[in-house]
């Protein structure tokens, strides 16, 4: 019973070997919405096909995407043309893509807005990178195919309107696979010689396919790096190429980049004959203006009384050196008046005088603090004098020089009272010059002035 069950792996051959060997599903034409874009390192294209209900996935390997004119973006729709298959470590069917086309609008439209805008934001268009064509070129460089009809062109005219300069064909291819690298090296070639004054760079008129080589990226890196100025001259005036907006000039035709590269001597003669023309008109016009001012020179006051013009001069000079004189004093005057200005200013700020003035007022400031000093020693001597006299008034032996005497008790204390002693008791007055042991005989009292 186990003999019947398959392994995944089994299945998976299984199945791959019959999508493999369908007849319809090897030749699958689809249409859809690309989402989950991943290109891969090494080249290939992961992606998924969907529509709005399903999706599928799909690989383009870069053995056939290296041929798409596009880059594949999510969002695109796109039509593909591939084989169904099983991608069996996953088990699951996908979309083998061989060839891929936008829906709606042509794969090599669809390329050429996308390096245009690619070139358009690294600033290849830019006005600022334009180099100048030169006005009079010693040696052109024309890279083009060397059996078109365009070289021919280019030649004819160039030898017609310009037959002193040089010129130079580099033969390159201008259509098929190979015709991008040979224009590229060509453009390259000319920068490394040095050689050219302007190079033309183009072919005649054609498909969008046989011009496709003046849209790829290399040429137009070649021309952006060119240090040559580089007039472009692809197909007719209604094609438009990238090389177009990368060059620093564009032609309609190589005819006309042939007439951009060169003057034509015939114009340039007859720019010669009109030039001449003017200039002996203007020098003829500048000799009569030159006479007609030499006769009103003649004319003039001066040259008809020069002496009295001398004279005049000479009074007018005499005047002048007047006033010359005159505002030189009056100068000189206003300088020494100013510098004496200047000097008392200088003497009177002078750090001897500022010295002396500040020893005259240190000086006042002594006498002042000497006077001030002796007044308040006079008050205070004044003050004092009065102080001892009011002292010596009340002072008990000056009382006493004057006659009085003061009475103590035999245990040494003043009598005041009459009270205070006895008859009989023993005192002792103190004179101003000793003392007197008495004897109270006799005590008298008095009140209010009278006897008791």
């Amino acid at each position: 019973m186990k003999d019947n069950y398959l392994t995944v792996t089994a299945l998976t051959k299984y199945l791959k070997r019959k999508l493999d060997t369908d007849p319809h599903l090897k030749n699958i034409w689809l249409k859809g919405e690309i989402s989950n874009f991943k290109h891969h390192s090494r080249g290939h294209m992961y992606l998924t096909i969907k529509d709005d209900q399903t999706r599928i996935q799909a690989v383009m390997f870069a053995g056939n995407n290296r041929f798409l004119k596009f880059m594949p973006e999510n969002g695109m729709k796109v039509l593909i043309k591939g084989e169904i298959s099983i991608f069996e470590a996953y088990g699951q069917y996908q979309l083998y893509i061989q060839n891929m086309e936008p829906d709606g609008i042509g794969a090599l439209y669809l390329a050429f807005e996308q390096l245009k805008e690619k070139l358009h934001k690294k600033g290849y268009f830019d006005q600022q990178y334009k180099k100048k064509i030169p006005v009079h070129p010693k040696h052109i460089g024309v890279i083009t195919s060397p059996t078109g009809a365009a070289v021919r062109d280019i030649i004819t005219t160039i030898k017609r309107r310009y037959p002193i300069v040089s010129l130079t064909v580099i033969p390159v291819l201008v259509q098929g696979q190979n015709a991008a690298n040979s224009i590229k090296q060509a453009i390259d070639k000319a920068n490394e010689k040095a050689m050219f004054d302007v190079l033309i760079v183009g072919r005649g008129g054609g498909s969008i396919e046989e011009l496709w080589s003046f849209n790829e990226e290399i040429v137009a890196e070649a021309i952006f790096r060119s240090s040559i100025p580089v007039i472009s001259a692809v197909g007719h005036e209604t094609d438009l190429t990238i090389s177009d907006f990368v060059a620093d000039m564009r032609a309609p035709t190589p005819t006309g980049a042939a007439e951009l590269a060169v003057p034509s001597h015939i114009e340039l003669k007859e720019r010669i004959t009109m030039l001449r023309r003017s200039v002996k008109k203007e020098m003829t016009r500048k000799v009569l203006q030159e006479e007609r001012q030499i006769q009103r020179i003649k004319d003039s006051y001066a040259f008809r009384y020069p002496q009295l013009l001398l004279k005049q001069k000479e009074q007018e000079l005499d005047h002048s050196v007047g006033n010359l004189q005159k505002s030189a004093s009056n100068y000189v005057k206003q300088t020494e008046k100013a510098y004496q200005d200047l000097f008392k200013r200088l003497l009177a700020q002078h750090p001897k005088k500022q010295i002396q003035q500040s020893h005259n007022e240190l000086n006042q400031l002594t006498k002042r603090q000497k006077y001030y000093m002796n007044l308040l020693i006079e008050q205070g001597s004044n003050q004092l004098r009065n102080t001892i006299d009011k002292l010596t008034l009340v002072n008990p032996l000056a009382i006493m020089q004057r006659g009085f005497a003061i009475p103590y008790t035999q245990r040494g204390n003043i009598i005041k009272s009459t009270k205070q002693v006895k008859e009989k008791d023993s005192i002792t007055l103190h004179m101003a010059d000793g003392r007197l042991s008495c004897y109270v005989e006799e005590i008298e009292e008095e009140h209010n002035g009278g006897k008791e």
